[in-house]
């Protein structure tokens, strides 16, 4: 029988032309030659962290040792050598941050990277602050000159020594840094002014509004106060005893009763109340690739920072627990490094006790900035004075500005500013005698303004000082030396004393308040000195035995002193003070879970008045009764899985919108049409959250929309746009906050390679907390280091910061420290040298060169 074959046909392999086959080996080849080499030179550059290293500049032996987490302790036998070493050690570990902050603050990024920061130079050379730089050298001491010089010189020991294994990053950007200076640590100081300034341009828009919309509008949005403020001089034992401000008459008298005050609930997720009724800044840092934050630009400063001292009547050892989370712009590294300086020999001070200090440092300046010493520990908040003022000049047709003597020829300063790859660029800063014209910085403005500041006439050093004070007087003393950036510093000691400081220069004008631009022909609005010092707030040892501040208002009433005409809302400080108000006895890990606190009383409040406003409207729709219900349920913690803050937030949004849009006009959706022309986004204040708050409570009838019979129908309104916008997904559960409110932290270089962005940042991830959360966060901004201070036990303290110590994307310090900034844990904090010794590491001896 014939058996029928069955053929089947192979197909044969695929084989891709020789000479394709070559080039994608080459190609491969390529990369891996590519890769070895960033690996071989980052390699390179990684710091000597043991054995000994012969320096030039040292008159005898320092020691570094390093801890678990990298941190270095620096012990030496003359305070030249201490601080020739703080620089030598930490350009071991940040110098290309520390060369990228001078160059941002300078205005030479263009040289280097190219002119796309040619803008940004523009406006750092009109704004002086090299300038500023200069003339802070010529305020200091002879001793801390002399300080800064012996730091100056450690870091260029370091450069010197390693010109050819340089961090990679100058590899890759094809420059070489030029020597550190004294100048140029003058300059990381005016970068942190200018880094924690308030913007100029809230007095033009505040101008442009109050001309629309008349005083009586302008005053409610431009509010100042809240009858939530907590002044820290101020003594109230309980917010329980609070009495809420005489409302308008047409407000409804019930009023939110606020979170549960007891133990278990302040420091645990909140329930609301089961009936609800009516009426109840692109940091700058190391982003500076894609550019720093204009100094007049729309959006007011992030502010997040908190401090707190309890007295030991309020914790567990009977001694002060003090803490602090400083909250700034992210940034790869982080911007604070961790030092401990440690000089007590005989000689090291002028005192008998020497100098034992660690904390937090900033990279490119010496001594310790925030911490504690072996008395006394510190911490800071900004307080966010009025130090610029906004002058209109007039000038004739022979280029004259008008004073009150007369017609006067302004001064030019001739800036030249190197571009990689293309010719240089000159620019004339015309100067007044209030300071330089800055008009070109503001989009759509045509009048020659000024800019006074009280950074032009240099800010003094007391660093040194503040370091090695041993008690109250001495670190008043020290602190009555600090100019700017005015600070809150909450005090504590081991003899068991807290105090409160506010510091720095703030103008006494003869009329106004810097609130508003003025005119530069006359002296009507000049500066005729500064807020003395003993007349600045500070208490000691407050019957109460707590003090917190967290960049709201600092003041009391009548206090006869204008220094700040925009606080941050009170949010904050109102949930501090309700958590250790609350009888608890407290202990460092009480501190920490306060510093990571995610409860929003602000988005409580709205929440609750939304649910009121859904369940009472006409007919509402089947997405606004779910976003209701899921606020109806929801605890008033910002968690990141959570969808109710997402809607409390995007709601609270839609109601500014609706309240503002009326009056002020829409906004344009061009970007730039938008910043040159009035409109509702163009009000930002840092209390306009008291503004809605204050509307909300009171009901006023010039607030309420014609379109509208009563707030509730604007509250269901606003309920309903944030539902329907095209952002919001179709099912609300999946509306996560996380998401809208991620963090994102990148290497502002290495991010750009593929497979390197992985290992040299930790990239986008969801987050909990919000900006007016203690926890005060927002995708490039948040807490840059969390300290607590144990007075009873200076080794049971604790810190942490974002990221690392190391610069370098291959050390082990590089991202160590992440996962414990991200998931709300911290580290021991040794400070005795047992405690030192036996979470040592690594041990470097840095010993003379001999000739």
């Amino acid at each position: 029988m014939a058996t029928a074959s069955t053929s089947v046909s192979r197909r044969s392999p695929l084989r891709l032309p020789r000479w394709i086959s070559l080039l994608l080996l080459v190609l491969l080849l390529a990369a891996l030659g590519f890769g070895l080499w960033l690996y071989t030179v980052a390699r390179s550059a990684l710091p000597e962290l043991d054995g000994k290293l012969s320096l030039r500049g040292l008159s005898a032996p320092v020691t570094v040792t390093r801890g678990t987490e990298g941190a270095p302790t620096l012990e030496a036998t003359d305070l030249n050598d201490l601080f020739f070493a703080q620089g030598y050690v930490t350009a071991q570990d940040r110098f290309f941050q520390m060369d990228g902050m001078r160059r941002y603050a300078a205005g030479e990024l263009a040289e280097v990277v190219g002119e796309a920061q040619l803008e940004h130079d523009r406006q750092q050379r009109i704004l002086g602050m090299r300038q500023a730089a200069r003339k802070t050298i010529e305020t200091i001491s002879p001793d801390d000159r002399s300080r800064l010089q012996a730091y100056a010189r450690g870091v260029n020991a370091y450069l010197e020594s390693h010109r050819d294994r340089l961090p990679i990053e100058f590899r890759i950007l094809g420059y070489s840094p030029t020597p550190w200076t004294i100048e140029d640590s003058a300059l990381i100081g005016a970068y942190m002014v200018e880094d924690l300034s308030t913007s100029p341009r809230h007095a033009l828009t505040r101008e442009k509004i109050s001309a629309k919309l008349g005083p009586e509008l302008t005053a409610d949005l431009y509010v100042n106060s809240s009858w939530r403020d907590r002044p820290p001089t101020v003594m109230r034992p309980s917010l329980e005893n609070q009495i809420v401000p005489d409302q308008d008459e047409d407000e409804d008298d019930d009023e939110d009763e606020g979170p549960d005050n007891s133990v278990a609930s302040l420091l645990a997720p909140l329930r609301l109340l089961p009936s609800l009724l009516p009426g109840s800044r692109v940091p700058p840092g190391l982003a500076w690739l894609s550019g720093g934050r204009a100094f007049f630009d729309d959006p007011p400063l992030v502010l997040g920072s908190n401090n707190w001292v309890v007295s030991g009547a309020h914790t567990v050892s009977g001694k002060p627990l003090l803490s602090n989370d400083m909250h700034l712009g992210h940034q790869m590294p982080n911007l604070w490094y961790e030092a401990h300086l440690r000089c007590v020999r005989p000689g090291c001070t002028s005192g008998t006790t020497g100098l034992d200090v660690a904390g937090v440092t900033l990279p490119g300046y010496p001594y310790v900035i925030v911490g504690h010493n072996q008395r006394v520990a510190w911490g800071f908040t900004n307080i966010g004075p009025a130090v610029e003022d906004i002058y209109i000049e007039d000038f004739n047709a022979d280029g004259q500005y008008a004073t009150p003597e007369g017609w006067k020829q302004p001064e030019h300063r001739q800036e030249i500013i190197h571009v990689k790859g293309k010719p240089d660029v000159s620019l004339d800063v015309v100067l007044t005698r209030h300071g330089p014209i800055t008009t070109e910085l503001v989009p759509g403005e045509t009048r020659n303004l000024a800019l006074r500041w009280t950074l032009y006439d240099g800010i003094r050093n007391p660093f040194f000082a503040v370091d090695s004070a041993q008690n109250w007087e001495e670190f008043r003393q020290a602190f009555s030396q600090f100019d700017a950036p005015a600070q809150n510093v909450v005090y504590a000691d081991v003899d068991g004393n807290i105090g409160y400081q506010a510091t720095g220069k703030t103008p006494i004008r003869s009329s106004g308040d810097g609130s508003l631009p003025q005119r530069g022909s006359d002296n009507a609005h000049e500066w005729i000195g500064y807020i003395p010092f003993d007349k600045l707030p500070s208490v000691f040892n407050p019957s109460s035995g707590i003090i917190a501040t967290a960049n709201s208002r600092i003041t009391p009433d009548k206090y006869p002193y204008s220094i700040s005409v925009e606080w941050e809302a009170p949010w904050r400080s109102s949930r501090i003070y309700r958590v250790l108000e609350s009888g608890k006895k407290f202990n460092a890990a009480d501190m920490l879970a306060l510093q990571t606190d995610v409860y929003s009383e602000l988005d409580r409040f709205f929440a609750e008045r939304f649910v009121y406003a859904v369940d009472h409207a006409k007919v509402p729709s089947a997405r606004a009764k779910a976003a209701a219900d899921l606020l109806r349920q929801w605890d008033g913690r910002m968690t990141a899985e959570s969808a109710a803050p997402t809607i409390a937030v995007h709601a609270r949004h839609e109601l500014a919108r609706l309240l503002l849009e009326p009056k002020l006009g829409p906004a344009p959706e061009d970007l730039e049409l938008r910043r040159r022309t009035l409109n509702w986004k163009s009000y930002r204040w840092m209390m306009d959250t008291v503004w809605l708050e204050n509307v909300v409570q009171r009901q006023p009838k010039r607030w309420l929309p014609e379109a509208y019979a009563n707030y509730d129908e604007v509250l269901a309104a606003a309920v309903q746009a944030a539902v329907d916008d095209s952002t919001t997904p179709r099912n609300l559960n999946s509306w996560r906050w996380g998401k809208v409110n991620s963090v994102m932290i990148q290497h502002p270089i290495l991010e750009h390679i593929p497979f390197l962005r992985r290992w040299t940042g930790p990239g986008e991830r969801e987050q909990s907390g919000s900006e007016f959360t203690v926890k005060a966060v927002s995708r490039d901004h948040g807490p840059s280091e969390r300290i607590t201070v144990d007075l009873g036990n200076l080794d049971g303290s604790t810190l942490n910061l974002v990221t690392g110590e190391a610069g370098n994307f291959l050390s082990p310090y590089y991202m160590d420290q992440w996962s414990a900034w991200y998931r709300s844990y911290t580290f021991p904090w040794p400070f005795s040298q047992p405690a030192v010794e036996k979470a040592r590491t690594h041990q470097l001896v840095m010993e003379p060169a001999r000739d």
